[in-house]
């Protein structure tokens, strides 16, 4: 039996750690999360609505505390569609498809994001400007170019392992490109 204790203080100092990065942007913020892999099991075995409602209940708190909007990546059985607030969906012009999430079929905590979300709906895709990574999901195909990871002392959320990213815009040009203003590059008068 998992320590539902031990996951809370997991995701808080998590949801803390990303906080002090000062790398979160207004805007969407993916999570891809198995609580199977929480739990210390193999990704999509052993699902738990209990874990899911906890990593939900801090989450809540990023997004309270950072302003972002959250989306909750499904499984691959839902095609890794996103659980997203309407708003959200209306606001970054995305398509809503045709499914509910269950947890043998969207995953635990994309089923209890969905149950739990003022007004919910599934989208096919988004390009989210950072995201967290609990258990391994794969939640690269949802940000923006570039990901950039953010180093953060916290590994692991019970017994899954966590990446999360930032992104930024694509450095393109070559040698001659000039990537801040000249203002804040500094005059280079010879």
């Amino acid at each position: 039996m998992m320590d539902m204790e031990k996951i809370q203080t997991d995701v808080r100092s998590v949801v803390d750690q990303l906080m002090d990065t000062g790398s979160l942007q207004s805007g969407v913020f993916v999570i891809g999360c198995s609580t199977s892999e929480i739990a210390g099991e193999r990704i999509g075995t052993s699902g738990s609505e209990a874990i899911a409602e906890v990593v939900y209940s801090e989450l809540q708190n990023l997004s309270e505390r950072s302003g972002v909007h959250l989306a909750f990546q499904c499984c691959e059985h839902l095609n890794r569609s996103l659980v997203v607030d309407r708003s959200v969906m209306e606001e970054q012009g995305l398509t809503e498809v045709s499914a509910i999430p269950v947890p043998t079929a969207g995953g635990s905590m994309a089923s209890f994001a969905y149950k739990h979300m003022k007004d919910p709906v599934l989208v096919e895709r988004i390009e989210a400007k950072g995201g967290l990574d609990i258990g391994d999901t794969l939640i690269g195909m949802h940000l923006k170019r570039v990901a950039v990871p953010l180093r953060m002392s916290q590994k692991n959320i019970g017994h899954a392992h966590i990446t999360a990213a930032k992104t930024r815009p694509p450095l393109i040009g070559g040698a001659r490109a000039v990537y801040v203003s000249q203002e804040e590059a500094g005059s280079c008068d010879h």
